[in-house]
Order: C-alpha cells, then structure tokens, then sequence
C-alpha cells in the first residue's frame, strides 16, 4: 500500500508553504494603481433616509469617488433574488426583498451599507468617510426572533406588516396530532438557538479590476464558490458573457459557509473598477466584519415528543421560528435550517412527524449557512428533547436511547419527513464511545468533583446530518505534461481543510502518481472549467467522486497506448498502482511512461484512431445525499458560586464513510467541535432589545473560545461506507460542530439537575449558569 494512498495519515502538503508565510491571501494581492474603497454603513437598526451629504468628502484629499445607491441604480446594476419554490403561510407567494447594494432610502440593520468612498490609500478612504453627513430617522426596529411575530412589531418591510416570509412544512401533519392526542407521554420543550459570527481568521476582502482592452472584468476574492459567483456577477448583476467574467480565489482563511457568496461588496468593487477605469480594493476590518457580514443559526423551536407506555417513541412535532434577518438576497438565505431539519429525528425510529418551519424577517443582517447550517440545530432540538424527556420520566437515558435508535437492521430507512439514511452503525458508535468515554468510571469522577465543591456533568448524544446534496454536480481534472507530470483541477474550493492533500491522495490510490509530480490547482474560473464550489461537506463526496471517475478514463486511455507500446491487446493490459501490466506476464509500462508517448506520434498505434495527449475530466452528480454520523460524550464541571463551566473531558466516535486521512480528519472533528463548543459556551451576537443597537461588535464583547476553553479529545472512526459514490465517502467537514453544540449543553444541564435547574440560557456563559442556579434556588 502505498504511503500517499487513501486511509494513509499523510501530513499536509499546503503546510510547508502557509508556514513560511508564502500563502496568497487576499490581503496579498495588489495590483498596480488600485484605489482603496471603505464603506459607511448604517449606525441604526431602522431609519429612513432624509439626505446624504458627500460633498466635503469628495473634496477630500486623495478621493478619487464618493459613490451612493443612486449611482450604482443609474448605472441599471441587477439584483440577484431567491428562487426557491417557496410560500407563506397564507398560501401567497414568499416575501423575499432583494438587497440594494447600497441602500437609498431606508437602513434596516446596524451595518446596512449605505456609500462608498474610494480613495487614493486606505488612511484618505477612512478620512473622507468621517466627511460624510447622513441626515436618519430612526423608526422603532425588531431584533429578537420571538418579538418578530409579536402583535404590533414593528414592520421590517411595509408591505410585509406581519414579518413572515415564508414557510416549510415536511411530513404528515393530521396523523402527528392524533398520534400525539392517543399518546401515553408527551413531552413539550422550547428552546432558543442564539445567532453566531463564522469569525474566521482572515475577515473577507475583494479586489476588482477591469481591462477595457478585452473588456473584462476579473474579481479577486476569498469566496467558497467562485464559480458561482462569477454566474451570478455576468448573469444578474451586470448582464454580461461569463466570458467576461473571471473570478479569482486563492488561499481562503476559514469560511465555513459564511464566505460563500453573494455579497454586494463583490459586485460595488468591480462596478467602481469599470467605472473608474482603475483597480478598487475593499478589506473588511475585524471590527466591521460582525456588522459587514452574514450571520449563522437564530431559531426559537417549540418540539413535543410523543410515547407510548413502554416509552417507545411514537411521534415528534416541530413548530421553528427562524431569523432570516432584513434581506433575501439569494437561496442562500433559505438554506438554513429549512433545507436541513429532517434530520431532527436523530437516529431514531419515529413512525409519525412534522415539521413547520417560518421564516422571519428582522432588522438583523441576513442569515446564511454557517457550520452544519441546520444540522446542529436539528440534533440540538432531538438531542437535548431526550435528555429532558429522560428526567421527566425518570429512566437512564442512554437506555432511552437504545430502545429507540434504528438497528442496522432496519437500514436503509426513509425518514418520515425526507432523509434516506442508506447505511449505520449507530448503536455500535454509542457503545463504543460508552467505552471510549469511561462512562462506568463517571461515578467516581463526580463524587471526587463534589468533594471540591464542583458540579459534574454528563452529556451524551447521537448525531447525524445530511450532507454532499446531490442538488448539484462536482468537476475534477487531471491534465497530463509532455514530461508525465500533471495537473489536478478542482472545482471545489479549499478553505483550509486540506483539499490538496486529501485530493492527491485519491489521485496516488488511483493512478500510483507521486505527489510531488502533481500541481494542484483551483479557484480560478479561467482555469478550472466548472465547478459548485465548497459548502455542506460536498468535497471529498462529490470532488472526490468526479476526480476517481477521471482517473478512471485516464486508466481507460492509458490501456489503449499501453497495449500497444506492449505489443499486446488492449484487453489484456492491467493496471495497477501506477504500472500498466500484461496479465500474466512480466512486461509493464509506467503510467509516466504511457503519458510521455501520448504526447509523441510516433509511439501511437498506426492507422489512426488515437486521440493523443492525456487529459480527462468527470462532472459527477451523487445519487443520494450522504448521512455522516457519531456519538459523542462529554463531562464538564461548573462551580456552584459563579456558575464557570470547565470542559473537562470529551470523545467522539464518528461514521463518516471511508476515511481519506485519519490526520485531516480529526483535525476537521477538532475545528468543529470547538466551533460548537464556542456556541455553547460563549459566543452570541447580541442587539439591544429596545434600540436595535449591536452590543457585539468586537472581541471585547463577542467572547470566542480560547485554547483554555478546550480540553483534550479522544476521536476514534467506525467507518461504515456508503455505496452511494466510489468513494464510499460521506463527508466530515461539519459532523464536529453537529454533535458538539447537544453534548455540552446536555452536559451543564446535567450538571445543574440536582439543584433543580432545567434550562440554561445559551450561550452558558458564567453568568448565565449563576443565574440559572440562583432562579432555582428561589423556586
């Protein structure tokens, strides 16, 4: 086997050269005579506009243009809009308002963009943006989900007086409430999800230039689909070819979803680049980025459990506010948690379900898919429903859970509300963590923890989610040299998880090529023909799967010349590990070799029929969604008399298909988990109840987890492959984030049992775990 090949823990490729400090970042890129762009972005929640005064800042040294929404209106920029079929409640069609990219009349959130100044150097840009006097009304402004729906909430849009967007519904709504009314038990909760920043290291940037030469226009910029983004620019914005298009992203510093697409900064930089005849750069700083960009979760769900005597569950109904913020910019909007919630029935076996979801509108910044997008919500509901359910009735809850987990004999199941899950283990990843965890030992780490005066916790979950949607197609290349090298594209996109490494490893197990030999390439819609981009933890699934299949006509070729470079027929050549062999004998032909003589006619085979060189592509639609699934544990300790929690302990054992490399997948698990440890534990965006006004602009009051907050993990696979893709892959990038965010709240709340605490606000920060003691405390 070799060293390279799939499974194998190979370190990472991109490393060396991200260590030395020789990435390409956006920050790194400059070209000559650009002009810096900053944005003046509104300072209230909700306000009319009564006048705009730009003129002592276009006078100001070094403004090169102070542009408004009038400019871009009058220039007939288009509007990109959501297209998913969708509908209100009341059976009219979605009220979904397109987002102007600079607004003209009305701000609708803290940070709605409202002119862009462009200047000569960033200092004269900021400069001349401190010149600009904006005449605001504020109007009353509704932040807070629940509030949203509320009789006389103020209205986000006038011709929406009630807030409500749109709605889903999944599953069979009459046989839920009657299996719900002949129930033995039902258990209702509530619980609030609170609204998160992706805070990724680099905050996001844009470079716009234009050529008049080839009029053209060229984006650079840290995006996760820079196909798509260069559709939707030439296609609704500016009305142009695609081949007037191109898009440019090079190394990305974090994305998880929040750098996907559609921002108007993206198109404002290339229209003042054309306009101007001169390259305009933005860089959004970290003290706008809260403000500038799209925000993750933010949903109140209402869900009730329903058993039979023997505690069997029967049915599950779900009612879900969901913020999707002032705007409906793109389906990107929709996709979290509408897209993703039939995974709340966990892994269990619920006959009878459904789901309504709403969609708010607020005077909030946009919602979109961050981390999980809407899985981590689903297994937060289930997971932490169980728990609860466990108490009230008093049984072990692990039991609770066994009894109603699917067996793998009942595999494949259709869900009642939509998922298809092919493949599992489930119960086997419980007892496996069960043991991994040292859950026989808790008892005696609990008394140790009150001997000192602590309060131990317990928190145990399944988790599942959906991912790889088979919605859309993946690409992948593999371009031969005359020298035998070779270069890989991939119409994925890498930010940060490894993609090169990973990808060269399939290409090694595939072709036997050394990596070395391999230049990696993507992100450029000049050089890579297609591709949907990173998101949903597509990559290894759907780009994987698109680069084995063009590897597979790439052995296909090779089989041709290599018969022929043998003297022998095509059907008797093998291939494998690089070498191209004649069955049952000892004369071979490297790959190498086969890929140099492609390029030289005289070793191909006489009289015609050969097509020469040796380059292959594969565009790859999966067949069914994949379903990445685990069990994770942990203990946390919290201090009675401040209500600190300490994450003490945590283990995860996860199913995510075939494993690529064991490193990068528990480095995936490691990120993930953290990210849903941070909203747990301390990270919200926040707005003043009353005023709209953003309370979490930075780090001084955005608390982020720190290397402290973390303990020490145990990660352990129990691979159970799909037969969905050839890769039997079914993804990893989210699977982290999706059990943490249950386990370490049923853990706290475990912890807090015994003093009579049944809920904790999230994030559980010390305060509000303190508080929530002292509320039961007084009764």
């Amino acid at each position: 086997m070799s060293k390279y090949g799939i499974g194998q823990p190979v370190l990472r490729f991109e490393d060396p050269r991200l260590l030395r400090g020789q990435g390409r970042f956006i920050n790194d890129v400059n070209v000559y005579g650009q002009a810096h762009a900053v944005f003046v972005r509104s300072p209230h929640a909700h306000a009319h506009i009564r006048s705009i005064d730009i003129e002592d800042a276009k006078n100001a040294p070094g403004v090169v243009a102070v542009f408004t929404g009038h400019d871009v209106r009058a220039d007939g920029l288009g509007m990109p809009k959501a297209n998913m079929p969708r509908k209100r409640p009341d059976g009219k069609p979605m009220y979904a308002p397109q987002r102007p990219p600079l607004v003209t009349d009305r701000v609708r959130y803290v940070g709605d963009p409202v002119v862009m100044v462009i200047a000569d150097t960033l200092a004269q840009a900021k400069d001349a943006a401190d010149l600009i006097v904006i005449d605001y009304d504020p109007i009353p402004s509704v932040t807070l989900t629940e509030d949203t729906v509320k009789p006389g909430a103020p209205a986000v849009w006038d011709d929406c007086p009630d807030n409500i967007s749109n709605s889903v519904e999944r599953g069979n709504k009459a046989a839920t409430e009657e299996a719900i009314k002949s129930a033995a038990k039902v258990i209702k909760r509530r619980y609030v999800i609170t609204r998160v920043h992706a805070q990724y290291m680099e905050p996001r940037g844009t470079l716009g230039t234009y050529d008049p030469g080839e009029d053209r226009m060229t984006l650079y910029a840290d995006v996760q689909y820079p196909h798509r983004v260069r559709n939707m620019l030439a296609q609704n914005v500016f009305k142009v070819p695609e081949s007037k298009m191109r898009v440019i992203a090079q190394d990305v510093g974090g994305g998880f979803g929040t750098k996907g697409w559609q921002y108007v900064e993206h198109r404002l930089t290339l229209w003042a680049a054309r306009k101007l005849l001169r390259p305009v750069k933005w860089t959004c700083e970290r003290s706008e980025a809260v403000m500038a960009d799209e925000h993750g979760r933010d949903n109140v769900g209402e869900i009730e459990l329903a058993l039979d005597k023997d505690n069997r569950f029967v049915a599950l109904r779900l009612n879900m506010l969901a913020n999707i913020g002032a705007y409906v910019g793109s389906d990107r909007n929709l996709l979290s948690p509408f897209g993703m919630i039939g995974t709340v029935l966990g892994v269990y076996l619920i006959p009878k379900a459904y789901i309504n979801v709403v969609g708010v509108l607020s005077n909030t910044n946009p919602t979109a898919p961050y981390r999980g997008a809407g899985r981590p919500e689903a297994i937060y509901l289930i997971e932490r429903l169980i728990d609860d359910a466990a108490r009230e009735l008093g049984v072990d809850r692990v039991e609770l859970r066994r009894k109603n987990m699917l067996p793998e004999s009942a595999l494949p199941y259709q869900s009642p509300v939509g998922p298809y899950y092919d493949c599992g283990a489930f119960e086997q990843n419980m007892d496996m963590a069960l043991k991994l965890a040292d859950v026989a030992g808790y008892a005696a780490r609990a008394a140790e923890s009150k001997a000192r005066g602590k309060l131990r916790g317990l928190g145990i979950v399944n988790a599942i989610e959906q991912a790889a949607g088979t919605a859309q197609p993946e690409y992948a290349e593999i371009r031969f040299n005359p020298s035998g090298t070779a270069a890989l594209l991939m119409g994925t996109k890498a930010q940060g998880q490894g993609h090169e490494t990973m990808f060269k490893q399939i290409l090694n197990e595939r072709l036997g090529i050394d990596p070395a030999d391999v230049q990696f390439i993507d992100g450029d819609t000049d050089r890579v023909a297609f591709g949907m981009g990173t998101n949903g933890s597509r990559s290894t699934v759907l780009g994987g799967s698109a680069l084995f299949e063009a590897a597979g006509k790439v052995i296909e070729k090779g089989k041709k010349l290599a018969g022929h470079l043998l003297e022998a027929g095509e059907q008797d050549i093998e291939f494998a590990e690089g070498v191209f062999k004649v069955a049952g004998t000892d004369r071979s032909v490297t790959l190498k070799q086969v890929a140099m003589a492609a390029f030289n006619p005289m070793r191909w085979p006489k009289g015609g029929g050969f097509e020469g060189g040796l380059y292959e592509n594969a565009t790859y639609l999966g067949q069914k969604d994949t379903y990445p699934n685990g069990c994770h544990i942990c203990e946390v300790e919290v201090d009675p008399e401040t209500g600190a929690v300490h994450l003490d302990r945590y283990c995860v054992v996860d199913d995510v298909g075939t494993v690529m490399n064991p490193i990068g997948l528990k480095g995936q698990i490691h990120g993930g988990v953290a990210q849903g440890v941070g909203q747990i534990l301390s990270e919200q965006v926040v707005w003043d109840r009353e005023s709209g006004q953003l309370l979490t602009a930075s780090f001084l009051d955005y608390a982020m987890p720190r290397a402290d907050t973390m303990c020490s993990m145990e990660i352990k696979s129990n691979p159970v492959p799909t037969k969905f893709n050839p890769l039997g892959a079914k993804g990893a990038g989210e699977a982290g984030t999706v059990g943490a965010m249950p386990v370490v709240m049923n853990a706290v709340i475990d912890a807090l049992a015994p003093l009579g605490v049944k809920d904790v606000a999230m994030p559980a920060t010390a305060h509000n775990v303190w508080r929530a003691i002292e509320q039961a405390r007084a009764g």
